[in-house]
């Protein structure tokens, strides 16, 4: 069995961001070398998160919508880890929306159901950050 491990750098201008990259993990993927096997993508922040759904622009908006009712940015005196800091919105986000997705890999292609993208959440942007991207399998 080979094993592969990349890590992806982000550094999101806007506090809140949604990014695709599907492409990156697919030359990953094929960097890799690897035919059959899973792909584990796994923002390494507490503040951000990677997540599969539909690349579609009224999904997205709906997300910041929702994730803002659950969870919403002000004001920051609601939350108890705000005592010096003004994050804690982005840590329920990130609980919300998940820490990592599992792909499986047939044929050397990621094999996703109909529409499926990976998606990088950021909650607390401004700031570089990483996402680990690795590979197991033949």
């Amino acid at each position: 069995m080979k094993s592969y491990r990349k890590e992806l750098w982000f550094q999101v201008p806007t506090r809140r961001a949604l990014i695709n990259i599907t492409s990156q993990v697919e030359a990953c993927l094929k960097e890799s070398g690897i035919v059959e096997g899973l792909v584990l993508v796994n923002a390494m922040h507490i503040t951000a998160s990677v997540f599969i759904n539909d690349d579609e622009p009224g999904l997205h908006q709906d997300y910041e919508k929702w994730l803002e009712k659950l969870a919403p940015r002000e004001p920051v005196s609601q939350y108890r880890h705000n005592v010096g800091e003004d994050n804690a919105d982005a840590h329920l986000k990130r609980q919300i929306m998940g820490r990592e997705v599992v792909v499986a890999v047939t044929r050397g292609k990621l094999d996703f159901g109909p529409w499926e993208q990976i998606f990088y959440g950021e909650f607390d942007g401004r700031r570089k950050k990483r996402v680990l991207v690795k590979i197991i399998g033949e």
